[in-house]
């Protein structure tokens, strides 16, 4: 029993866009920032990874790898130590068809391919979640073949989150009824989020929950545009393909439909994120807060 202290739930980007309840299936020994007299004090755990893990440890040739063989490799102390005060922590993968944020105990070891945000607020779900931030994402953010390659870097550190976001009831209130109506969905159609999302995306699906869950997703959105002040933006969204195609040879695939805002709503949404940015930096800048060193990226 005693093992359990060093043995926590691994999990990636497939079980969070896969499973119904954003399941693991899969644990890893991690002795966190140990040293190796430490680590010895779990005898029986210390013993697997000094036979399937030291031999392959040394091999390779960054030190802080094969130096220190028995801690977890790629464990990352500033993201725990962020989280520790959690229950739990936004997640997405970083690789994905749609733009998916999900709710993810705090005591999880977490694949390099989900990006881990410190909010367990649903006000921050929302806001991520919204199409607004989805608009930036997409904006940003580079593709692999045809699915989001989300980049914290350029399209989260860099995202204008509304004013007061965190203190916004509406926020608060539209991100909860969402999250949860989703995720009794999922469990109720053993689906995870790809699968809800094709559905949610595919214009011959009626299906009365799916319009329920496009239906607060508006509300979601509404809420957010709401909290920047821009209420005169229309939500009224329809399927409009994601990329050209060729009709003639596209033969009885399914088409990239997208059930989102239309191009001109997108680009006057990313305009005015794009202004906030720009002139929150101008702020900083005035502030002093970025001194003589020039900006990397689009600033926040």
């Amino acid at each position: 029993p005693r093992n359990q202290q060093r043995i926590f739930p691994y999990i990636g980007g497939e079980e969070l866009n896969s499973s119904s309840t954003h399941a693991h299936n899969r644990y890893v020994i991690n002795f966190g920032a140990m040293t190796e007299e430490e680590a010895r004090r779990w005898p029986d755990l210390i013993r697997i990874v000094e036979e399937k893990v030291r031999p392959e440890r040394i091999q390779l040739k960054r030190a802080h790898q094969w130096q220190k063989w028995w801690q977890y490799s790629d464990y990352r102390p500033g993201l725990y130590a962020s989280i520790s005060a959690c229950e739990q922590v936004l997640a997405i993968s970083l690789v994905t068809k749609y733009m998916a944020f999900a709710f993810l105990p705090a005591n999880y070891v977490y694949s390099h391919k989900l990006a881990i945000f410190p909010f367990s607020q649903y006000a921050a779900f929302s806001v991520l979640q919204s199409r607004s931030h989805e608009s930036w994402a997409l904006f940003f953010s580079s593709t692999m073949k045809d699915d989001l390659n989300y980049s914290p870097s350029d399209c989260f550190e860099t995202f204008p989150f509304p004013p007061g976001w965190e203190s916004d009831a509406r926020l608060e209130e539209a991100g909860r009824v969402y999250y949860e109506f989703r995720a009794a969905l999922m469990i109720r159609n053993d689906e995870g989020l790809t699968k809800t999302y094709n559905r949610f995306h595919d214009p011959n699906e009626h299906d009365p929950d799916i319009l329920k869950l496009r239906a607060l997703h508006a509300d979601l959105d509404c809420a957010v545009l709401a909290a920047y002040g821009w209420t005169d933006i229309a939500t009224d969204c329809d399927f409009y393909l994601d990329y050209e195609i060729d009709e003639a040879s596209w033969g009885d695939k399914k088409k990239p439909y997208r059930y989102r805002f239309p191009d001109a709503v997108r680009d006057d949404l990313l305009a005015r994120l794009l202004d906030l940015n720009q002139a929150r930096y101008r702020e900083e800048v005035a502030a002093g807060l970025h001194g003589k060193t020039e900006a990397k990226g689009p600033p926040a």
